[in-house]
């Protein structure tokens, strides 16, 4: 399956300024498969070290970690020759040694000609508990994410309609009505299976959405398994507890998180731990409100005020449990949790394409989805699940701020008017 990242992998392997590259993301988006895939394809072999199935590995990084030592070592255990420039050598589940993220370091000053991609599920969270130095300034770092809706179109043959779509974006044209029908109804699919690629291929190969269920029920208890084995003993129910509560979150009308819903009573100082945990492993991710709209919005951003979002569409569903007939006809019973799914779809396609969002609130309660930074202009982004885009609270605030203009994402079809680009949902990976 194609994957984006792998254009970044090959930018980076040719790059005179590249250092070790460290890949992160959460559990299950498809590190380990791209890393390989794109070791096979791009260098005479793969050096492959795992320190979650080999955790005797660990010992070989307790005396010196400096290249000279370590390449003969590692050369032995791989099984082949570790050639400058020529092997990839890869370290999978890194975060459970933390000499050979150290190591990085030395690689970096000392034999910069080796070739490294380090991988890790929980690299956020052993970074921020961990009792040894970073090494900062001398690794790449890239954050790997589920799939996108363009990349689930591909690994389901649909290229043709995806460069329909990206030419309908850039001329503000319309989409063939048929076509629009098409790409909306494959929308609704992404919304059910996500961007786990297992999941997706599975979907691609039997379009059966009860096995690809099970699977999203297996990612999910893989994630409750790590809130027990990475987190501190009394950090663990809050933590399930926060995880539990955020699509209960998703379903009211005012999405902004609040810790009393958590449970009765339920404080910041109680949860924040528990929230940045979750942040940090990559399983969700927060948007807070800005109180002006400035440059930098991260300077103008209120901390006590945000939403979160999960990482895949799919588990959100799986964790609802919504059957896919909920979703694929949009009925009724759903109503209420419609908003806020679509709302966390737009913030997956958009951090995927690397922005930070934001979200702005009115004095008297006018509220824009996202606000984000895009080719130098603050632009606001109204979301709606349907095709109803009356948008008061974007007029409100094109009338307060005067942006460049305005994007409405919505099942219309695309348009440009009165300073507001219309884009389908199915189009948000455009942007």
């Amino acid at each position: 399956m194609y994957r984006k990242i792998s254009q970044f992998l090959e930018a980076w392997k040719e790059s005179k300024h590249r250092k070790p590259l460290i890949l992160q993301g959460a559990r299950q988006v498809g590190k380990t498969y791209s890393v390989l895939e794109f070791g096979r394809l791009h260098y005479e072999n793969v050096a492959y070290f795992n320190f979650e199935t080999n955790p005797k590995l660990n010992r070989t990084f307790e005396e010196d970690i400096s290249p000279d030592y370590l390449i003969p070592i590692l050369s032995h255990i791989a099984g082949q020759t570790i050639v400058r420039e020529k092997t990839l050598i890869v370290f999978d589940e890194i975060q459970l040694c933390e000499r050979a993220l150290t190591s990085l370091k030395y690689f970096c000053e000392m034999a910069p000609d080796y070739h490294i991609i380090v991988a890790g599920s929980l690299l956020g969270v052993a970074v921020n508990r961990a009792k040894f130095s970073f090494p900062v300034g001398k690794v790449d770092i890239k954050t790997l994410y589920p799939m996108d809706l363009e990349e689930f179109m591909l690994a389901l043959g649909e290229k043709d309609l995806v460069e329909q779509i990206r030419r309908s974006f850039d001329s503000d044209t319309p989409m063939p009505e048929a076509l629009h029908d098409i790409a909306m109804k494959i929308y609704r699919q992404y919304l059910v299976i996500g961007g786990m690629p297992e999941c997706v291929t599975q979907f691609a190969e039997t379009g059966d959405y009860i096995l690809v269920r099970h699977t999203q029920d297996t990612i999910l208890a893989s994630y409750l398994n790590d809130m027990s084995k990475y987190n501190t003993l009394n950090e663990i129910k809050k933590t399930r507890l926060a995880y539990d509560n955020i699509t209960v979150q998703l379903s009211k009308k005012n999405t902004r998180f609040q810790y009393k819903l958590i449970k009765k009573g339920g404080r910041a100082s109680e949860f924040e731990n528990a929230i940045e945990w979750l942040t940090l492993s990559g399983i969700v991710s927060q948007v807070y409100k800005v109180e002006q709209i400035k440059k930098p919005l991260e300077n103008y951003r209120d901390i006590d005020s945000f939403k979160i979002y999960v990482s895949d569409l799919g588990l959100l569903c799986a964790k609802k449990d919504l059957s896919a007939n909920d979703i694929l006809y949009m009925v009724d019973e759903i109503n209420d949790f419609k908003g806020g799914m679509t709302e966390n779809y737009v913030n997956v396609q958009l951090t995927i394409n690397g922005y930070r969002t934001y979200y702005w609130e009115s004095a008297r309660g006018a509220e824009i989805d996202f606000i984000i930074q895009r080719e130098g202009n603050l632009i606001p982004i109204e979301v709606k699940s349907a095709d109803n885009t009356k948008a008061k609270s974007l007029k409100i605030y094109m009338e307060t701020y005067n942006p460049a203009y305005a994007i409405k994402l919505s099942a219309k079809n695309f348009g440009f008017e009165d300073g507001k680009k219309t884009v389908p949902l199915y189009a948000a990976f455009c942007i």
